[in-house]
């Protein structure tokens, strides 16, 4: 008996090694993806190790990584300004909490202020 499983095909690409499906199909990966959240959308206004210039964090969004991105881009285009995802967290720079709240809030999001 043999435990071998498909890695890579020409026709489908890369392939999960735990269902065996193409990564573009795969159902175990999508799943585990996802963080559990409590429902609430913080945001936390910090300076600390960034040479006093604030950044907004948004965290407890609990999104895959593609929509994710996607509310980024919103908010940073609707606050005019640069920003960044880090380990599931979005990070806004400059004190933007009210526009970004207010559009969180409009997505349906329940959202509470946390930090300085």
């Amino acid at each position: 008996m043999s435990n071998r499983s498909v890695v890579y095909s020409t026709d489908q690409g890369r392939h999960c090694s735990g269902c065996s499906r193409p990564k573009s199909q795969c159902t175990c990966q999508a799943a585990s993806a996802t963080p559990k959240t409590d429902g609430i959308v913080r945001l936390q206004r910090q300076t600390k190790g960034r040479a006093g210039k604030p950044v907004v964090i948004i965290t407890g969004l609990g999104l895959q990584a593609d929509k994710l991105k996607q509310l980024a881009k919103r908010l940073k285009s609707k606050c005019g300004v640069g920003g960044s995802i880090e380990t599931g967290n979005i990070l806004i720079q400059g004190d933007q909490r009210d526009k970004i709240r207010t559009e969180l809030e409009n997505l349906g999001y329940t959202v509470k202020l946390s930090g300085g």
